[in-house]
């Protein structure tokens, strides 16, 4: 997947800049951290559609030994018979180059850093629009990640390793339960022929909301 422009105002909106930013120097900054982040990133995602089955602990993924845990993700897929597991990365070129810019140029780090987010959200959004291309099913829920209200970070390494996301694009999970590269995600889609009833999206079922940047500016960070 190629990846040809980044969201301007999404990355100033992660480095906590509000309004119209007419900065100069900030838009330079911003242009050749957009072009050295574009050079490295190598997009890649995969995926699996899987049945579930609701039991008393939690959600069964079927033919598997992960049990989906928690009164939220019960919520989200409420009425769904079946779910996309996506996982995505922006590559380690992209991780490479901000380890690189934490040692010579902090400025550019930070910048970088936020494009880097920008960048994994949007393979994401143009994967999931490829992925339900191809997926039959009349309905579906928006991407459910672990870590989201009460879904354990934990289910990380169990899902990627049902993807066989090490092989397929590189993805693995640390013993901290944090995936490398770090500009990744892995999410969940819930699938219906029935209507889905609207879930609940954003703040309220975020484990970070107590200690979020954004929320402290009066932003969010688009979830």
């Amino acid at each position: 997947m190629k990846l040809e422009k980044l969201n301007r105002d999404e990355a100033l909106r992660y480095l906590g800049c509000r309004g119209d930013v007419t900065d100069d120097k900030l838009t330079a900054l911003l242009n050749i951290c957009e072009k050295n982040l574009l050079e490295v990133a190598d997009a890649r995602y995969t995926y699996g559609v899987y049945s579930i089955d609701f039991e008393d602990e939690g959600i069964r993924i079927a033919n598997s030994d992960i049990l989906l845990t928690g009164k939220d993700i019960a919520g989200h897929l409420a009425g769904c018979d079946r779910i996309v597991l996506m996982a995505a990365t922006t590559g380690q070129g992209v991780d490479a180059l901000l380890r690189r810019l934490q040692i010579t140029d902090m400025a550019a780090a930070v910048v970088t850093d936020s494009l880097g987010s920008v960048a994994i959200e949007q393979v994401c959004d143009k994967a999931e629009a490829e992925i339900l291309k191809e997926v039959s099913a009349t309905n579906h829920t928006w991407r459910y990640s672990p870590g989201y209200g009460d879904l354990p970070l934990e289910l990380q390494r169990p899902l990627i390793s049902l993807l066989q996301a090490p092989k397929k694009i590189g993805l693995t999970v640390n013993q901290g339960n944090m995936m490398t590269p770090t500009k990744s995600v892995t999410a969940i889609i819930g699938l219906s022929e029935n209507e889905v009833a609207p879930k609940k999206r954003g703040c309220a079922t975020c484990k970070l909301r107590d200690k979020c940047n954004f929320r402290k500016t009066g932003g969010h960070c688009g979830n």
